[in-house]
């Protein structure tokens, strides 16, 4: 006797009592955008460089890459080995800590390829919690909206943020910052921001760095250092990895996640790196046995494609000046954005000081604005950014900055009648 089939309505789920997750922020504000049939919109809240033009922008020396790539029939889509392509993760850290490092020279750095840096967060966030056996993480408020997120998944009770931001200054909140610390717990991750701080873009000074590392020794926490902007605070990519290199010279252990996504612009192709700098030759290697095994657990290998673009790029010296030039041209173009965009902004004579603008470095610049003057910009004039007031800097241009400053005065002006 044939089994009568049954309808939709009468099969149970697994899934039936699953909620809805809420939306994540800055994919959510995209669609907003796209699905908005106003012709006259802007996205300022999307991570991503942009050109004058509005457009993404494939650095010309990737292009060149990958067209030598195509035709090289000595190349192959074999896997590679689990700590990721040898070639890429050494030049990665030469990018970093600079080629006559002293913790290069004494062979006592690693470096694991991961897939960008979320995917070097965590397996840095797994490593500490298993192998070993952190059970504390502290970040920045605010930070970069997936920090917290991955030590929770990892298994992390104990996740808190320490003051970073002065809303009234709209500069770093730096005693804050490091009484919340003092009163941390030993035996605890730290989040640092190496340049270009997401989303404020508001960085320690030396001075201010000096001191957070003293504590750090103090108290003898674990520095995982983010570092996915290299060369946007100045354009100058030995000047925005100092933060990593006085690392080395404090005689640290730590990790450092290390994206190519914005510098290279190879956002779809997930590339990351998570150099460890450890004590000695000896310990380095059982870090990377047991990185292996966290690797092969989670996306088991690395993908080729992207590696293998950064890796000829910095392993050519043509290239490398090449791409160095790329990376200057964007910079240049982000700090001329906050240069006009503050100008603009004073020149309407808009209430409140606008001199964070251009104090700020990076993609980001945590404009100040609250979340009622985000809606009115929003609603009223179609433009879109995070509550929190962050805007991406080269989703400004020439064309539109006229238009977005003005909005911007009118949404202060008249949150303040």
């Amino acid at each position: 006797m044939q089994q009568q089939a049954c309808s939709q309505d009468d099969k149970s789920s697994f899934f039936g009592d699953i909620e809805m997750a809420p939306p994540i922020e800055v994919f959510n504000l995209t669609r907003q955008y796209n699905e908005d049939p106003n012709s006259k919109k802007y996205n300022l809240g999307v991570g991503a460089y942009r050109t004058n033009d509005g457009k993404p922008w494939v650095l010309p020396v990737v292009r060149t890459v990958e067209a030598q790539m195509a035709t090289d029939e000595t190349l192959n889509h074999e896997y590679l080995p689990v700590a990721g392509m040898p070639d890429f993760r050494k030049e990665a850290i030469k990018l970093l800590l600079g080629e006559n490092c002293s913790a290069i020279v004494e062979n006592r750095v690693e470096g694991v390829q991961a897939i960008g840096g979320t995917g070097a967060i965590r397996v840095c966030a797994n490593f500490c919690k298993k192998i070993l056996n952190f059970d504390n993480m502290y970040t920045s408020n605010p930070t970069w909206g997936n920090h917290m997120g991955i030590f929770k998944a990892c298994g992390f009770s104990n996740v808190k943020q320490y003051r970073y931001w002065n809303a009234e200054t709209r500069s770093i909140d730096f005693e804050g910052m490091i009484e919340d610390l003092g009163a941390a717990p030993d035996k605890t991750v730290v989040i640092l921001h190496g340049c270009c701080h997401n989303p404020t873009g508001v960085n320690p000074n030396k001075d201010q760095w000096r001191q957070i590392i003293d504590l750090v020794i103090e108290k003898k926490f674990m520095v995982l250092l983010d570092e996915a902007y290299q060369g946007f605070a100045t354009g100058d990519l030995d000047a925005d990895g100092w933060t990593a290199r006085y690392l080395v010279e404090r005689g640290l252990e730590f990790f450092v996640s290390q994206s190519f996504s914005k510098n290279f612009g190879l956002y779809n192709e997930r590339i990351g790196n998570l150099v460890i700098v450890c004590a000695n030759s000896d310990v380095k290697v059982k870090v990377r046995s047991q990185m292996e095994m966290i690797v092969r657990t989670t996306w088991s290998n690395s993908p080729n494609h992207g590696a293998r673009i950064v890796a000829t790029v910095l392993n050519n010296a043509a290239t490398l000046d090449e791409w160095k030039n790329n990376v200057k041209e964007m910079a240049t173009r982000i700090i001329l954005m906050r240069k006009m965009l503050k100008e603009k902004l004073s020149a309407l004579g808009t209430p409140g000081s606008w001199d964070h603008i251009t104090n700020q470095t990076g993609m980001f610049s945590f404009t100040g604005l609250n979340p009622s003057q985000v809606d009115v910009l929003t609603k009223k004039y179609h433009i879109y950014l995070l509550k929190n007031g962050r805007i991406n800097m080269c989703a400004l241009t020439t064309h539109n900055i006229d238009y977005i400053a003005e909005a911007i005065h009118h949404a202060v002006t008249e949150s303040k009648l």
